[in-house]
């Protein structure tokens, strides 16, 4: 092994706001005090229940990938498990996500956005 991973970065205009829309999505710490990283106006953390990191830097000129749209594509994205898709959706819609695939043929996963334009999948578990 040469590394381990400490977090995932992901670039954003506003830092807090869209680690406050992950800690809604997953629970945890926004901020956390922890030795690794300094958190301030251009940099937050979100210390999830699971043991991940996420952590949130500011882009001033942040363009979010337009899913499926190759010209800005999506670069990559997040995977949550979940039990119930139905219930998942309401609750991220409901704390700023969108929908952008809906599950269309029962396959199992419905694709979204943060509010950063980031996409993550809720799949079925």
């Amino acid at each position: 092994m040469i590394a381990e991973l400490q977090c995932v970065v992901l670039d954003c205009p506003d830092p807090q706001a869209l680690a406050a829309f992950y800690r809604a999505l997953l629970g945890g710490n926004v901020n956390q005090p922890d030795r690794r990283w300094a958190v301030g106006a251009d940099w937050a953390t979100l210390h999830a229940p699971s043991g991940l990191v996420l952590a949130f830097q500011r882009a001033a000129d942040h363009l979010p990938p337009r899913w499926p749209d190759p010209t800005r594509p999506q670069q990559f994205h997040l995977d949550f498990g979940v039990p119930d898709l139905d219930r998942a959706q309401e609750q991220v819609l409901a704390v700023g996500a969108t929908l952008l695939d809906g599950d269309t043929g029962g396959r199992g996963w419905r694709i979204f956005a943060d509010p950063a334009g980031h996409p993550f999948c809720l799949v079925r578990h």
